[in-house]
């Protein structure tokens, strides 16, 4: 039976350590066809998301802090199926490793339950770009986590984002039809929206989140600019 082990590596990026080692491991079976891309993608990222909510929202892990994780896991019927059983996850601060075991066996349990639904992502409204497309932040259990851009057409929009939390995750340029407000539209169905993203590594994700970011920055210092010019004509 195979073992995805991440060996230590500091907390922020045990996301696509996690990713980089189950598609290592897992080469050979994407080659055969026994997987595909998705498959492992899908599995990293259930994975991941579990283990964001032990480490992060459980055990308050620091992004500097040092962890070790390792599982077993299994390959059925097109699936990757992980032994949680065989999970252990080591973290290396002022945590007593039966602390961090307790935690581990309380979330096992919970496994399903934390994977099987959407992600409650909350979109707060920033601003529009230069071309008028419409930026949103994206929040996750009170934090920032990543950014939306969204192009309004006639009944429709395009939407495109990025999320580094709970699981890194790029949504690429999507139609969706759009019912009502749009803000209000956004705001109520981000959840359901972003179910449609795949999981990436963590700095395609962040790669998207800067550029979206940045654009609404351009917007905001050409207005700028351009109101300091109307003023100093006025005067």
């Amino acid at each position: 039976m195979p073992t995805l082990r991440t060996g230590l590596v500091i907390a922020a990026g045990y996301a696509d350590k996690v990713r980089r080692v189950l598609f290592a491991q897992l080469r050979d079976k994407i080659r055969q066809g026994e997987l595909s891309n998705s498959d492992v993608a899908a599995a990293a990222g259930s994975l991941n998301r579990f283990l964001f909510e032990v480490l992060v929202n459980r055990l308050k892990v620091d992004k500097l802090d040092v962890v070790r994780i390792q599982v077993d896991y299994e390959v059925e019927d097109g699936r990757v199926e992980f032994k949680l059983d065989t999970l252990r996850i080591e973290v290396w601060r002022r945590v007593p490793p039966e602390d961090v075991e307790g935690v581990v066996r309380e979330y096992v349990e919970r496994y399903e339950e934390i994977v099987a639904g959407a992600i409650a992502f909350e979109a707060e409204k920033l601003g529009e770009t230069l071309t008028g497309d419409v930026v949103y932040r994206l929040r996750f259990q009170g934090r920032d986590v990543g950014a939306l851009v969204v192009t309004p057409l006639d009944g429709e929009a395009l939407v495109r984002g990025a999320v580094i939390e709970p699981t890194p995750l790029r949504l690429s340029r999507t139609r969706i039809s759009i019912e009502g407000d749009l803000d209000e539209f956004i705001r109520g169905r981000i959840s359901e929206i972003m179910e449609k993203a795949s999981n990436v590594e963590r700095k395609e994700a962040d790669k998207v989140v800067r550029e979206i970011l940045a654009m609404l920055e351009a917007a905001e210092k050409a207005e700028k600019e351009a109101a300091e010019e109307a003023a100093a004509y006025e005067e």
